[in-house]
């Protein structure tokens, strides 16, 4: 997901107004026919119920893993219609309390996770059982992954040959001159084109609002009577959209890491904020960096470090790595950095070798990977088709060029690569839904446990208190100071005990609930 609220001088951003229409009867009586859909879907599913078995070879794992498929309605106004499988993982509840194996926990249903995206599976999810922080929810619960519409296995979609990631070097500036901005236009209409030519107009089912259906349907297939969700990310959206469309199906719902579901935020403003986000985290990381400057010789300040960097983007786009790293894959390996503090050693040690002399921890790290990149490209396409049919863009490229350049003025180090990411959505060939305004009323909806870091880029703080705002009864948790992406059953004790003291015993933290954040990592 990229998203989120401008801070500081980027607040004064001037936006281009994006309104949708207001709803029609047309419109209501689409809404009616899909809630029906949906109710057929889920009593379907829950008669059929999904046959777990063995995984297939690219989905393998260890025994305990277990695969299956769920049917879903490509369109739910016609839940008659085509149909698509989305292919589920699980592994069971283990039953057995970590801590004293001889005593029996109780089974609590299945917990469904999503990671995030759009376009990121969780077929891998039930694993996570076997880490130590999750144990204790693997005992009560069966873990419960599965691959969204369009992902992986399940109706996958895609835009262009994967062959064409493996191209590069590819630049990366800051600064874009005019022609490179009319190529970048260019290839955005062009990937636009591919959506539909390569996955037809059926296209346009795959949204936020069906991945909420689709979650429904999988919780009747699974013998659920109400949902236990977890969702990373993007996985928070659709989550709260869930809460939305079916408040009385919810049991418990955990969103970690909130994208803020403002109607009027999604997803054009939420993208913007979140490149200038991702500003405050980059000095976050170049400040790490240069605390450990004995370690990585990059710099003794966060600007030092900075000029490290820009000497490696120079050198990269005179002479690429190896022939495939350019100042594009160097920027995206330490876009990554934003996300999770974890590759900051492993990212500090690359530039540092680089500058060094030796590319190839570099290489390894950035360069495009052939075995890859058909996941990478499906990923790509989900997230496109996703954001692009879900709510409305701007249509003029000078809306996108005027707002992008000022505030690149400010953030440059994501700007302009998020707003080519997304810029496909400005020529979007199909119709876009008009985002669902997101609201529960007191006693509506079951109390929900939001957890968000401080100083998270890619979900950025503002999201999470607006989400707080939207579901009556929700209680968040904030690590303070912290900026990694996703913190649910990550390294910070207090965070994972309010997660474990939610879902294992309903408890819900009082409000303005803080943890000191977790120790930022050793350099190496």
């Amino acid at each position: 997901m990229r998203a989120a609220v401008l801070y500081g001088t980027a607040g004064s951003l001037v936006l281009a107004t994006v309104v949708a229409a207001p709803a029609g009867s047309a419109q209501i009586r689409s809404d009616r026919a899909e809630r029906h859909g949906t109710a057929v879907a889920a009593a379907r599913a829950a008669d059929d119920g999904i046959r777990f078995g063995t995984c297939s070879e690219d989905q393998d794992g260890p025994g305990s893993l277990q695969c299956g498929t769920v049917t879903v309605p490509l369109d739910y106004a016609h839940p008659d219609g085509e149909q698509i499988k989305l292919t589920v993982s699980r592994v069971r509840a283990t039953g057995r309390d970590p801590r004293n194996g001889k005593r029996s926990v109780p089974r609590q249903g299945a917990l469904v996770y999503n990671p995030g995206g759009p376009g990121a599976s969780g077929m891998y999810f039930p694993l996570i059982g076997m880490i130590p922080e999750w144990k204790r929810i693997a005992s009560a619960y069966d873990l419960v992954g599965y691959a969204p519409r369009g992902v992986g296995r399940s109706a996958p979609i895609s835009c262009q040959d994967p062959k064409l990631l493996l191209k590069g070097p590819a630049p990366s500036p800051t600064d874009p001159s005019e022609s490179y901005k009319e190529e970048r236009v260019a290839r955005a209409k062009a990937y636009a084109r591919g959506c539909v030519e390569r996955s037809g107009r059926a296209i346009r089912h795959f949204t936020s609002v069906n991945n909420a259906r689709d979650l429904d349907v999988l919780r009747a297939a699974l013998g659920e009577r109400k949902l236990t969700f977890m969702g990373a990310s993007y996985g928070t959206y659709f989550g709260a959209l869930y809460a939305e469309l079916f408040p009385s199906h919810v049991r418990r719902m955990v969103l970690d890491s909130a994208v803020n579901p403002d109607p009027a935020k999604v997803w054009y403003r939420n993208n913007l904020d979140q490149s200038a986000a991702f500003e405050t985290r980059w000095a976050d990381f170049r400040t790490w960096i240069a605390e450990h400057h004995k370690v990585y010789g990059l710099g003794r300040t966060a600007e030092e470090v900075q000029r490290s960097y820009e000497t490696a983007r120079a050198r990269l786009a005179a002479e690429p790595a190896g022939g495939e790293v350019g100042p594009g894959q160097l920027q995206g390996a330490f876009l990554q950095a934003g996300y999770y503090d974890d590759y900051w050693p492993q990212r500090a040690r690359a530039l540092s070798a680089y500058l060094s002399g030796d590319p190839q921890p570099l290489i390894r790290q950035a360069a495009p990977h052939p075995d890859s990149v058909k996941e990478q490209e499906n990923g790509k396409a989900v997230y496109t088709a996703v954001e692009c049919n879900d709510a409305p863009w701007p249509r003029a490229w000078h809306t996108w060029d005027r707002d992008n350049t000022r505030l690149a003025r400010v953030a440059p180090f994501e700007t302009w690569s998020n707003a080519w990411m997304n810029l496909p959505c400005a020529f979007w060939p199909l119709p876009r839904q008009r985002p669902l305004d997101v609201r529960t009323v007191p006693g509506e909806l079951a109390p929900t446990l939001i957890l968000a870091a401080e100083r998270d880029a890619a979900t950025p703080y503002a999201g999470a208190l607006e989400m707080r705002r939207r579901l009556s009864g929700s209680a968040l948790v904030t690590e303070r100071a912290s900026g990694s992406h996703g913190i649910g059953g990550g390294s910070n004790r207090c965070v994972n005990a309010h997660l474990d003291a939610y879902l294992l015993e309903g408890r819900v933290p009082a409000a303005g609930a803080t943890c000191a954040p977790h120790r930022p990592p050793e350099p190496r």
